[in-house]
């Protein structure tokens, strides 16, 4: 495996090998705005498969299909109707993944037997650069372990994937920090099949109706079949047994939070709150990580991840965190917290 470091500038001639690369069917670790992605070339099957192993990455977990430019996207799909069309006018390229009826060219382990698919066009010269140079859409989904955090830094998901890769593409921490938001129009009606940067009131911008899935903070029966990634099985969650205090009321919040970590007196415990809450918990031993200060959510949501992996190294019982206002980002970063909790939460 070889790590190029694209921090500073992007090197065009070793980008080109990392895209004749992919066009062979190998897997690269790229960055993009929301998260790093584990990609290859999404037409070829066995290659396909490689990333679900490489990944332990269930076989009904379907894959997003990334391209660079609307030439790939009539390669891949059959029709595109005038709501997506306005939602491919507003915010493409960038962080929203449209569920699309596929073509047969698409081998079926990238949709997990679906006749649909999710199509993004990401807003990272790296990422765009990258799929031109190949000339072909690159299938990724997070670069991560299943069921672990996402990958917001090369430092979180090298050891990881070191060994499972040909090339991996270091730039820095990504923008965003959570996945894009993916949507499916029904009935001429945006569905939020999994919340990102693009929340709900962006999209009612464009002058659509927008509404999320039920299953967004609920848990989906394992024989049920999903059209996006991250609404289904275990995902982003630290080894460490998590749960996540949900409150509006800050001061509520936190007093709950008192009340648990005076019930577990005995227990080594981890504390994800915010910045301004850090002197409140200093009287008790605990291991204390910031989530960003309060309300800004764009930090919070770059960093949960990290933050979230940074519990496992600290050895400690379980942890607790603190919930964030639902509006904007807010909602995919609790969308991720729960899940990431496996369900077990508290509401203040």
């Amino acid at each position: 495996m070889e790590l190029l470091d694209f921090k500073e500038k992007i090197d065009l001639k070793q980008l080109e090998k990392v895209a004749n690369c992919i066009k062979k069917g190998k897997l690269v670790v790229f960055p993009t705005e929301t998260v790093y992605g584990i990609g290859t070339n999404a037409f070829d099957e066995m290659a396909v498969s490689n990333i679900f192993k490489a990944k332990g990455r269930p076989s009904d977990n379907p894959l997003i299909v990334h391209i660079a430019n609307f030439k790939m996207l009539d390669e891949l799909v059959t029709n595109v109707n005038e709501v997506e069309k306005k939602l491919m006018k507003a915010f493409w390229p960038g962080p929203l993944t449209i569920i699309l009826p596929k073509k047969d060219v698409l081998p079926q382990n990238v949709t997990c037997g679906l006749d649909t698919v999710g199509i993004r066009m990401p807003n990272n010269d790296i990422a765009l650069k990258l799929i031109k140079m190949a000339n072909v859409p690159i299938a990724a989904p997070s670069a991560n372990v299943s069921g672990k955090p996402s990958g917001t830094t090369i430092e979180d998901i090298y050891l990881e994937l070191k060994d499972k890769v040909e090339y991996m593409i270091d730039s820095s921490i990504t923008n965003i920090g959570v996945e894009s938001t993916v949507v499916k129009i029904i009935d001429n009606e945006v569905v939020i099949l999994r919340p990102g940067k693009i929340s709900p009131d962006d999209i009612k911008k464009v002058g659509v109706n927008v509404k999320l899935h039920d299953h967004l903070f609920k848990n989906i029966n394992i024989n049920d079949r999903v059209e996006s990634p991250g609404m289904k099985h275990r995902h982003y969650a630290p080894s460490t047994k998590t749960i996540l205090v949900d409150g509006v009321d800050n001061e509520k919040t936190c007093d709950k939070i008192f009340k648990l970590l005076d019930e577990n007196k005995t227990k080594k415990i981890a504390l994800l709150s915010y910045e301004e809450n850090k002197k409140v918990f200093d009287n008790f031993d605990i291991e204390y990580l910031s989530l960003g200060k309060m309300g800004d959510l764009n930090v919070i949501s770059q960093n949960i991840f990290t933050n979230l992996r940074k519990v496992d190294k600290l050895n400690v019982d379980f942890c607790i965190v603190q919930g964030v206002e639902k509006e904007g980002v807010g909602i995919a970063i609790m969308n991720r917290l729960t899940r990431a909790c496996e369900y077990n939460v508290i509401n203040v």
